[in-house]
């Protein structure tokens, strides 16, 4: 590959897209090392040399009822990366995710001139497929993680590259769980269970009051059992002021090899829909799946989704492996009778984790190449182009 000096303006908008843009600014260095990177992460792509615009943490907001107060903010942060754009002319610009931001910025910047590139798809199959119609003119090239999502944009005549999906290249199934059971003192014998209720300002006060009666009903049934929260470095700060009167006090962890040591020790764990779930099913650890919005959004929501599950893994096999507790099913009561049951279980967890080897399988990007390689080469090819 060649080693000339070019800029790339990247944009992610959450935690998940931030763990994306930071190992793939990892394989385009790997590939030119003279590359320079701007625009909008947080601390990996940071990590990564990334020259921050403004923090990411202004455009994570999730739903439609929720990013209302935000629209005044996120126009003039819109305006702020158009500029900074225009100015200086990048080399080629990289939107990871973040549809609702990404695509607005996209289309801002289309008479520019400059290459596009948006990595990971927009997932209009699970919405109104018809949205598709506003997506030609938008990029130059559009670099998607599942497999099916190939076929689906090419049904509507727009160019897409399955490159393969991360979270393969992650060290989730390389942890230890020994070592986190003495790093924090757990007895061998209590069992682990994780509660992930993701990074989003807008989703920790819908899940985490839950999620605190969840774990009161779960240690009277399970007194021996242990609750860990892994988070983000930048939702940890939020996530231990929630946890301030919760009756039951769970574990805060943010650092990225104490998490997969956790993924080791766990029996269950009771996750968001999302990126989450696919790091559980890498570690096999048994799950089940919540999420609570905004009544209103969830209404919207239920009228425009167009698939059978929310949970990927369950996409991916086409049926449910793992249990999906969504919206009014998102209540202690249930939460933790599902955790008892994968507790209690064995054979309720074994068939999960049965399961979770072939669906991963299908992550696998092309001549089982790292997903982010692939994906660095397409982006460079664009700007040799």
């Amino acid at each position: 590959m060649s080693t000339s000096t070019y800029t790339i303006w990247l944009l992610a908008g959450e935690t998940s897209g931030d763990e994306l843009g930071a190992k793939l600014i990892k394989a385009l260095r790997h590939f030119n090392p003279n590359l320079k990177f701007c625009g909008v992460g947080g601390p990996r792509m940071q990590e990564q040399g990334l020259e921050l615009l403004f923090p990411m943490q202004d455009l994570a907001v999730m739903g439609l009822v929720e990013v209302l107060p935000k629209i005044r903010m996120l126009s003039n942060r819109l305006t702020q990366a158009v500029e900074h754009i225009q100015t200086i002319r990048p080399d080629v610009v990289v939107t990871i995710d973040s549809p609702g931001f990404s695509l607005r910025l996209l289309k801002r910047i289309a008479d520019l001139s400059i290459p596009r590139v948006h990595y990971v798809a927009p997932q209009v199959w699970a919405w109104h497929e018809s949205r598709v119609k506003k997506f030609p003119g938008l990029w130059e090239k559009l670099l998607c993680l599942l497999p099916f999502e190939k076929e689906f944009f090419s049904k509507h005549g727009l160019q897409s590259i399955f490159v393969g999906h991360p979270i393969l290249e992650t060290e989730v199934h390389h942890g230890n769980a020994e070592q986190f059971r003495k790093d924090h003192e757990i007895s061998d014998k209590a069992p682990i269970v994780l509660f992930m209720p993701g990074s989003r300002r807008s989703e920790l006060p819908k899940l985490m009051p839950v999620f605190k009666q969840t774990l009161s009903l779960l240690k009277r049934q399970l007194p021996e059992v242990t609750a860990v929260i892994p988070t983000s470095p930048l939702a940890k700060e939020n996530v231990l002021q929630m946890v301030n009167d919760w009756p039951v006090k769970p574990m805060i962890i943010h650092d990225p090899q104490d998490k997969y040591n956790a993924y080791a020790a766990a029996s269950a764990a009771l996750t968001k829909s999302g990126t989450t779930t696919l790091e559980l099913a890498l570690a096999k650890v048994p799950m089940a799946v919540t999420y609570r919005v905004n009544p209103v959004t969830a209404m919207i929501a239920r009228r425009m989704i167009k698939v059978p599950y929310v949970c990927m893994l369950n996409l991916l096999a086409n049926k449910e492996i793992v249990p999906e507790l969504l919206q009014e099913d998102c209540h202690p009561e249930k939460l933790s009778a599902m955790l008892i049951g994968l507790l209690t279980d064995p054979q309720k967890a074994k068939a999960q984790q049965d399961a979770f080897t072939e669906i991963m399988h299908q992550l696998s990007g092309p001549n089982n190449e790292l997903p982010s390689h692939v994906a660095a080469k397409e982006i460079l090819e664009m700007i040799k182009g």
